[in-house]
């Protein structure tokens, strides 16, 4: 079986290893195997030479036979293996034939496999920007929520976190907070936005506004209702910093594109 152009595929589409990949379709292949010969050990390598999947099953060297599945006369054994030795394990190239189901089941083991390291990798990427503000495009628009895209990874706002007054158009910019990665997907999504909470409200402050970014003007708390008011109270740790102003801007220049944000929804500082 011809691995390297399904390998090519694989590390050009997801980007994964080479020698990975080729353990990963290995470990499909057995599944199917044992599946198809439950009674069998059987072993499943990558031929570099070939680049084909060889099958083997494992036999113990036997001066006579009884079980033509699992023993092999030394005879036939060193046919395999000059130095074979009674009682020795060896491997048998195996011929068997499988069939649609096992083949099924070895899609289903590799595809498995594949999404599982795939969710490693974006755990890894974005553990750290967790509770951070994520920019990306709107991918979806469904009745649950919105599908977004952060480069070439597809997060979900669910519509109770999402803003009331939130207009989805494909194609168009959004800003939200990763709110959680999950180990794991969950219903598909392993990274959740989020737009309605405070703390995204408090990441845009922190995002606009320098001296609150630097803890010179300090948000002591907030109250939200998504969409339509929020009120913070903020104070300074410097005395020649007036913390409402501060947030607000000449002629309300700070706090504009927040609003703006977050379409419309007032705020009293």
């Amino acid at each position: 079986m011809r691995l390297s152009l399904v390998i090519e595929e694989l590390v050009e589409e997801r980007g994964l290893d080479r020698a990975v990949l080729s353990d990963i379709i290995c470990e499909g292949m057995l599944s199917a195997y044992n599946k198809k010969y439950p009674e069998i050990e059987f072993k499943v390598i990558k031929n570099k030479k070939t680049d084909e999947i060889e099958v083997f099953s494992k036999k113990t060297v036997v001066s006579a036979p009884e079980d033509e599945e699992k023993q092999i006369s030394l005879r036939k054994a060193r046919v395999l293996n000059p130095k074979a030795e009674l009682d020795q394990e060896i491997l048998v190239p195996f011929v068997g034939p499988i069939g649609r189901i096992e083949i099924l089941k070895a899609k289903q083991v590799i595809a498995q496999k594949i999404r599982a390291i795939e969710s490693a990798a974006i755990y890894e990427e974005f553990k750290p920007k967790e509770g951070t503000i994520v920019h990306g495009i709107i991918h979806k628009c469904e009745r649950g929520g919105v599908t977004v895209k952060i480069g070439d990874n597809l997060t979900f706002l669910p519509k109770s976190l999402s803003v009331p007054t939130d207009v989805c158009i494909v194609g168009h910019p959004i800003r939200a907070l990763l709110k959680e990665v999950l180990i794991e997907p969950r219903n598909e999504n392993q990274l959740i936005l989020d737009r309605a909470s405070v703390d995204f409200l408090k990441a845009l402050f922190e995002l606009e506004i320098p001296e609150v970014f630097e803890k010179l003007v300090e948000i002591k708390k907030v109250a939200r209702i998504a969409g339509y008011k929020s009120k913070i109270v903020v104070s300074s740790n410097d005395k020649n910093i007036d913390p409402v102003g501060t947030c607000v801007g000449f002629g309300g220049a700070r706090i504009r594109p927040i609003l703006k944000e977050l379409g419309g929804e007032k705020i009293d500082i």
